[in-house]
């Protein structure tokens, strides 16, 4: 028996009879205590010692992103949690609804925070040689799939309307290079003091420095990781396709929407404002 759909948050809508049907398809138990529920997800560790990641998703949302944790298993030289199995159904009175889950190792230590940080984690040098080395891993495999941050699919255009509708001025937003990128880079996907990079639902190839730029937009509320995010990404980040994507992170943040006390606002006023001027130059 599976849940009724009720609403778009699962932190609210009752999931037991969800839970129960992952149990069965997988053969393990899962631990109520270690529940984390969050707006289309929830998760908990099992009684072998793995976890379980369940997701919902409305059909148009189903692309190449719906299976990521699976297809990065075949990827190499990155410190991430290993993929064992997962199971997939429809529901719903015409089937409009798709829900996943998948199994994996147990991360190797904590989620470092929230997805925007406003303190120093102080993470030590060997996190950020991790961090680096798993980051240029990525980028140097190759992949079909397309990268999906926030479940949409990353494209040409869509990354030039976004410039275009936050920096009206006249400059090339065409992209030169697309790598392979986890798409979702933000300080709730990574464990520390021992580095591990999870949720892998959204990786795909993207524009060079999509990952980078994005971790340097969760970081602007601390200056001093910042800018080490920017030190230790420096070669993404002052390439053009970097820039592009920096202002592409920067639109996101100063949108119409923005809370106006949002900390991150000033320096990527600041930042946007030098790159604009940057790329006219070029």
């Amino acid at each position: 028996m599976t849940s009724t759909v009720r609403t778009d948050d699962l932190r609210v809508e009752p999931v037991d009879g969800v839970i129960r049907r992952v149990q069965a398809a997988l053969r393990l138990r899962l631990d109520p205590g270690t529940l984390v529920r969050k707006r289309r997800t929830v998760g908990a560790r099992s009684d072998r010692g793995t976890w379980v990641r369940i997701e919902r998703r409305r059909l148009d949302r189903i692309g190449q992103g719906w299976n990521g944790a699976e297809a990065a298993a075949l990827l190499t030289g990155i410190s991430r949690p290993e993929w064992h199995e997962c199971v997939v159904w429809r529901e719903g009175v015409r089937g409009e609804v798709m829900w996943r889950a998948d199994e994996t190792a147990l991360l190797p230590a904590p989620p470092i925070g929230t997805s925007v940080l406003t303190e120093d984690p102080k993470l030590p040098d060997e996190w950020w040689r991790e961090l680096n080395a798993s980051m240029n891993a990525l980028a140097a495999q190759h992949t079909s799939r397309i990268a999906t941050p926030d479940t949409v699919t990353i494209t040409q255009r869509g990354v030039t309307e976004a410039i275009r509708r936050a920096f009206p001025a006249d400059f090339d937003t065409t992209v030169s290079q697309w790598v392979s990128a986890h798409a979702d880079l933000n300080w709730a996907n990574m464990t520390g003091p021992e580095f591990s990079l999870f949720d892998w639902e959204d990786w795909g190839a993207a524009p060079r420095g999509l990952d980078a730029a994005s971790l340097w937009g969760n970081s602007l509320a601390v200056p001093g990781l910042a800018e080490r995010v920017r030190s230790e990404r420096h070669a993404d980040l002052r390439s053009r396709d970097g820039k592009l994507m920096t202002l592409f992170v920067c639109a996101k943040i100063l949108a119409p929407d923005a809370h106006p006390e949002d900390p991150r606002l000033a320096p990527a006023r600041e930042t946007a404002h030098q790159i604009v001027g940057d790329l006219q130059e070029s």
